[in-house]
């Protein structure tokens, strides 16, 4: 069900090369990117109707317009189930005490008496957010998106989730809910590259946004690449990942239940195991047996993802190995399942989040933990983060010196500005003090 890599008995070896040695999806954004390329420009040039064309191409649903009235974000938080509604509230909740700790104060710094930078924090003006809704319906990721752009001061919020046949034509009433406990009013039946396109472009129903955030398949991700310098984006999702580092003390039954929880999302997705024990990687082959046939979406999603060249279990020297092994994985999930959990998780350099220990589950961070589930996949937490209220924000810095202050470093400017042949930057100097400029 699922293969095992024996790296034991060698050094291992460094960056790249041992990358290279591990499980990870093939997922070509390149060659996806040709196809959405002109979907994207058709959307630039007939706005709504593009939009409305290929929701029905793609989604099966004919609409009438792209925007979800007000009445049915309503509607759906009062049919919301309460169950439902009360674990969304406090999975906002949480959110929101995680992401409200998150906010820079704008600083100033004295550089020299006379001489000041300020930093200052300001937040995009608008941003789409997206939710998925293909395989599954992720209100989670509706929360996941919008209390961090809140909390950073966001003024205008969109979000586009796709069109649902079953639903006439609206995105999944449980996106709907969500958007209107978080109050946001603003949102759009569109899904895929059609939707970033919107939000990039603009079109007669929706502004164009600045930025545009949220996991999505491989068609989101090609269309984040195709704007990426037209707005800003967060990251590139590719498929789910997760990674557990775990040794002898680990629990078969909860090592086995997490790697099948991240299966579940997509036959893509990629579930790791790595361990120094062969025990334990013997025991959680035998435990995902019977959780496997026991679970739903096994055909469809777990046994292939499972089964692919994204998931393996890694067998490992030692725990130092175990280590180098998962920072050169930089998983989008890393539980630790080790003795002394925490001082183990304490040495990981490399991982979109990290879970301690046997109480702190992936499951629990897709939901209510109060961090942010919207993560760097494939290799990217190796130089890239989570989904923030910092990702929200600009960091500008604001120059202020005196006369006298500027007067004290004019020489060094004038110096470095002849040696990099740029003699008009020294001018510039030069002229506010009576100095001899050219053309004078």
């Amino acid at each position: 069900m699922i293969s095992r890599i024996d790296l034991r008995g060698d050094t291992l070896p460094e960056g790249g090369a041992l990358r290279d040695l591990l499980p990870r999806a093939e997922f070509d954004v390149a060659a996806a990117l040709e196809k959405v390329r002109p979907i994207c420009e058709d959307v630039h040039h007939r706005g709504d109707a593009a939009l409305i064309e290929y929701t029905e191409k793609f989604d099966g649903v004919t609409l009438d317009q792209v925007r979800v009235p007000a009445a049915a974000l309503t509607r759906a938080l009062d049919e919301l189930d309460a169950e439902v509604r009360a674990a969304l509230e406090e999975s906002i909740r949480r959110a929101r005490i995680v992401h409200r700790a998150q906010r820079r104060k704008d600083h100033t710094t004295q550089v020299v008496p006379g001489g000041t930078v300020t930093e200052k924090w300001v937040p995009v003006d608008r941003v789409g957010l997206y939710a998925p809704g293909g395989r599954s319906v992720y209100p989670s990721s509706v929360i996941m998106n919008v209390v961090p752009a809140q909390e950073a001061g966001v003024v205008s919020i969109a979000l586009a989730s796709p069109a649902q046949k079953e639903f006439n034509g609206l995105p999944h009433p449980t996106i709907l809910a969500a958007c209107a406990l978080l109050g946001v009013h603003e949102v759009y039946a569109v899904g895929g590259a059609t939707a970033v396109a919107m939000f990039a472009y603009g079109t007669e129903s929706c502004p164009p946004a600045n930025m545009v955030t949220g996991p999505g398949n491989i068609w989101v991700a090609a269309a984040k690449r195709y704007f990426t310098g037209r707005i800003g984006i967060d990251a590139e999702a590719g498929p789910t990942e997760i990674a557990i580092l775990a040794d002898s003390t680990a629990d078969p039954v909860h090592v086995a239940a997490d790697l099948i929880s991240q299966a579940e999302h997509d036959p893509l997705a990629a579930a790791v195991l790595v361990t120094d024990s062969e025990e334990l990687a013997a025991a959680v082959e035998r435990e995902l047996v019977p959780q496997v046939a026991a679970t739903k979406h096994v055909e469809d999603r777990i046994k292939p993802a499972l089964a692919g060249r994204q998931s393996a279990i890694v067998l490992v020297g030692g725990l130092d190995d175990g280590l180098k092994v998962v920072d050169a994985y930089g998983a989008e999930h890393l539980e630790i399942q080790t003795a002394d959990a925490a001082d183990v998780a304490a040495r990981v350099r490399n991982a979109g989040a990290i879970f301690v220990g046997p109480w702190a589950p992936v499951s629990l961070g897709d939901y209510a933990a109060g961090s942010n589930h919207v993560l760097p996949t494939g290799g990217c937490a190796c130089h890239s983060s989570g989904l923030s209220v910092q990702s929200f924000l600009r960091g500008i810095h604001i120059v202020d010196y005196t006369r006298d202050a500027l007067a004290e470093v004019t020489h060094h400017v004038v110096t470095l500005a002849e040696a990099e042949d740029l003699p008009a930057h020294g001018a510039a100097m030069k002229a506010r003090f009576g100095w001899k400029v050219p053309g004078q």
